[in-house]
């Protein structure tokens, strides 16, 4: 009977003993996965722009006189040559010898813009030809790998500012012909005695083809000479003017891909830097901050019909592309977390496989901290152009066999979404986002049910 007895105790002290070992060993800790991947990342810097005719032209009247009724209005189409407004001139006031000198000089002054637009011509064919063989050039010598497909992709957008530029230059030669010709009429109209001036109507002409923006004098009214009578540009030579911080500007570089958002229309437009202003402004923000900006200049490469229906002044989002891998190895943001000091060599024995010995119980609490206290603030780092080597180290826990493991890693860049892992990670191993303060390195783990 006594023998009986110590067996039930003995039974009893050991189901108790395991009763108390379960009930106070660890508990596996739910956590939420995400798998490690490999695809294209990029960096941008996302500022909302605004649309900008490339060239504005505000007509003014050539002489002092009595404007008819301007019948134009915003948004009438109109073509070089175009009678935009008419003048009756004020021949009294027209007869005085200073008028007369103004009017001879206004004339000398056209002579001498169309001498020079023609210079410009000439200088911006010359300017085409090299841009031109400057291409043809690296053409041959990237067919044959001698240089890089970025300087490639440079010299034919060197070429194609060459062409742009003779188009402009085309077109300021027109202007000074007009200019010329104005002037002239001006001139004939006010001098006594000219059989072709006399008090006659004279006719305001378009110096170029495009729109109507804005009709500064719409009623009939005696106008003095130069006073803005309508503003004209061309609606399908746009350009983007986003105001980008000093700081961001930076990364922006001239021939940096853009893309255009949130203008209006259904798809994505393409466009490119082409150039960021040398001098910076003071720009008070909303929240009463100053802040030093600078105007980045965007061209819009898509073609003219996906975005015809843009005008000037139109609100658009723009997101310059400043960093682009095509094949990176990436993980959620919230999964990385800055180490301590000397969690990144405390922790660096785990990266060799689960079975190595686990850091120190003060360095990995000190790491999983700031793991659950930076898990929020990764999501609103500015990207990195690049890894820093005086950067403190990250650090994310890889499950591996129901355990979690602390690994140090290097970080190349991150945006909102994604970080680029250069080293310490391969594609496929399941990662911890969004770790909590219990997570340790060694702990069991188990996924979350969603």
């Amino acid at each position: 009977m006594k023998k009986k007895t110590w067996i039930l105790a003995g039974a009893g002290a050991a189901g108790l003993a395991l009763l108390l070992a379960w009930a106070f060993a660890p508990r596996a800790v739910e956590v939420e996965l995400a798998a490690v991947s490999t695809g294209p990342f990029e960096t941008t810097v996302d500022e909302d722009g605004k649309t900008r005719i490339a060239d504005r032209y505000v007509v003014s009247a050539p002489l002092a006189g009595r404007l008819a009724r301007v019948t134009l209005r915003e948004g009438d189409t109109v073509a070089a040559g175009d009678v935009l407004a008419v003048l009756t001139p004020a021949l009294p006031a027209l007869h005085d010898e200073r008028t007369q000198r103004e009017l001879r000089a206004r004339v000398a002054a056209a002579v001498d813009n169309v001498h020079r637009s023609a210079a410009r011509g000439d200088r911006a064919e010359v300017a085409l030809e090299q841009a031109r063989s400057e291409f043809r050039r690296s053409e041959q010598l990237a067919q044959q790998g001698f240089i890089a497909p970025t300087r490639l992709d440079s010299d034919r957008l060197a070429m194609l500012a060459a062409e742009r530029e003779v188009a402009a230059a085309e077109a300021e030669r027109g202007i000074a012909a007009h200019d010329l010709e104005q002037a002239r009429a001006a001139q004939s109209a006010a001098t006594p005695g000219d059989p072709a001036g006399g008090g006659r109507a004279f006719k305001v002409l378009s110096p170029v083809s495009g729109r109507v923006l804005r009709v500064l004098q719409t009623s009939e009214a005696t106008v003095p000479m130069s006073a803005p009578l309508l503003e004209l540009g061309d609606t399908s030579r746009l350009e983007i003017v986003a105001e980008l911080l000093t700081t961001d500007a930076l990364a922006a570089r001239p021939g940096s891909r853009v893309r255009i958002e949130r203008w209006g229309g259904p798809e994505t437009l393409e466009g490119r830097v082409r150039a960021v202003e040398p001098a910076a402004f003071t720009k008070v923000s909303a929240l009463g901050v100053e802040e030093q900006r600078v105007r980045v200049l965007i061209d819009i490469v898509s073609p003219r019909t996906q975005w015809a229906a843009l005008g000037d002044a139109y609100r658009v989002g723009v997101r310059i592309v400043t960093l682009a891998v095509p094949k990176a190895v990436q993980v959620p943001v919230s999964a990385v977390f800055p180490l301590p000091a000397k969690a990144g060599e405390a922790a660096s024995p785990s990266a060799q496989g689960p079975t190595s010995g686990a850091a120190p119980a003060a360095t990995l609490a000190a790491a999983s901290s700031a793991a659950s206290s930076a898990s929020g603030a990764t999501t609103a780092a500015a990207p990195a152009p690049g890894l820093d080597a005086a950067a403190p180290a990250h650090g994310v826990f890889v499950v591996e066999g129901g355990r979690a493991f602390l690994r140090p890693v290097q970080l190349g860049a991150r945006n909102g979404a994604t970080a680029w892992v250069r080293g310490g990670l391969a594609d496929g191993q399941q990662v911890i986002v969004y770790p909590s303060a219990s997570v340790r390195d060694g702990a069991r783990v188990k996924a979350r049910k969603v």
